[in-house]
This record gives C-alpha cells, sequence and structure tokens, in this order.
C-alpha cells in the first residue's frame, strides 16, 4: 500500500511539470517599435537692397557729387549665414582738383569713394580690369530674417577736371555673396575670422561658376 500511495503522488507531480512547460512554449512577451528619422535640407538665401539708390536721378552727375547708395544684404533662407559685399570701382586715367582747387597731375584714379561703416571688415582689394574691386565681409552672423546693416550711404564722385570723360558711362557693381556658418569658417576666433575662412571655401567652390567672385 505504501508503495502504491508513493507512485499516484510522483504521477501528479510529472503531470503538473508537464503542464507548466506546455504553457511556456504557447506565448512569449514580445514589443516591437519603429522610428523613421526626418530630414529637411537647409537654404542660404540672400536678397541684396539699396533702398534709396534712384538711378533716374544720376543721369548727369558733375564732379564732387555725392549720389545716394545704400548696399544691404536680407537673409531670405532659413540657414544662418556670413555675408560678404563686393564693390567694383571704374578707375580712369584723368587729371583731377583737390578740396582746394589744386590741380592734381594726370593718373589712374578712382572715379568714386565712399566711407564704409563700422560693422563692416575689408577683406581683400584687387585691382580687375579698369576697377579697382573691393571686399567686405560682415562682422556678425546673418540670421533668417535679418538684414545688415549698409555698407554705406553714399559715393562721391571725383574732381575730375572738365572735358576728360565727358558723356561717359560709369557702372558700380555691388555683388552679395553667402555661405552657411556651421562646418565653414573653423572653430574658434572672431566671426570676422570665421567669416575670412568661411569666404575662402565660398571662392574655392565656386570657382568658374555663376555667383563666384570678381576675377
Amino acid at each position: 500500500m505504501k508503495i502504491k500511495k508513493t507512485v499516484i503522488r510522483t504521477a501528479v507531480v510529472c503531470c503538473a511539470a508537464a503542464a507548466i512547460a506546455a504553457g511556456g512554449t504557447i506565448a512569449y512577451l514580445t514589443d516591437y517599435d519603429r522610428t523613421v528619422n526626418e530630414f529637411t535640407v537647409g537654404k542660404v538665401d540672400i536678397e541684396l537692397e539699396e533702398p534709396n539708390w534712384k538711378p533716374e536721378d544720376n543721369t548727369k552727375i558733375e564732379p564732387t557729387q555725392q549720389i545716394r547708395k545704400d548696399p544691404q544684404v536680407k537673409n531670405a533662407g532659413v540657414n544662418d549665414a556670413f555675408v560678404y559685399l563686393e564693390v567694383s570701382i571704374p578707375t580712369a586715367d584723368v587729371i583731377t582738383a583737390d578740396a582746394s582747387g589744386n590741380r592734381i597731375d594726370r593718373k589712374n584714379t578712382e572715379l568714386f569713394t565712399f566711407t564704409k561703416k563700422a560693422d563692416w571688415t575689408q577683406l581683400e582689394a584687387k585691382t580687375v580690369g579698369t576697377n579697382r574691386v573691393y571686399t567686405f565681409a560682415y562682422n556678425k552672423v546673418l540670421k533668417p530674417g535679418q538684414t545688415t546693416t549698409t555698407l554705406f550711404d553714399t559715393v562721391t564722385f571725383a574732381n575730375v577736371i572738365e572735358g576728360q570723360i565727358d558723356t561717359r558711362q560709369f557702372d558700380i557693381p555691388v555683388n552679395a555673396y553667402a555661405i552657411q556658418t556651421v562646418n565653414t569658417g573653423g572653430d574658434g576666433g572672431t566671426v570676422v575670422q570665421q567669416a575670412t575662412e568661411a569666404y575662402k571655401k565660398y571662392v574655392q567652390q565656386n570657382n568658374g561658376q555663376t555667383g563666384g567672385v570678381t576675377k
């Protein structure tokens, strides 16, 4: 009788163990998740403005005349940018006079002069053909929607003695450039130093392309 009872208890234990094992193979605790990373490409976009420039008022300029011309740049894009203005001043081999009327011998002379604002730093000056070309960097990072201060507000025509360049037409081309601030200006230094490094990259990237600097 004792042996029989032992056999019965063993059988019950085995059945319970089998039930637990069977339950473990039927279901697992599971989970699932997914992420999609979206990337939107930025945009560097600028607008060159001259609010007070009126070409119709400057068709018959005279020596020493001051002309309203006020280039500035607006960031119309979505990225922070370093911005630059390039001004090409025409030159001519002429005789001029100083403010007191004293005659200055014939020499190659810039026909217009201007005084830049403190918010701009000159990066370079070079002669291209018959023009003297100046490039300036804005001293601040230009954020989307912001507009720079003007580079200058007026230009003044040289005191050229009459008869040398009468009826000739002269242009003052102004170009604006911009480049993203991220990964272009280096890791340190002032904004101007960073803008200078970024300008080198802009020149290299756009060499020989539309939008390249004047050469």
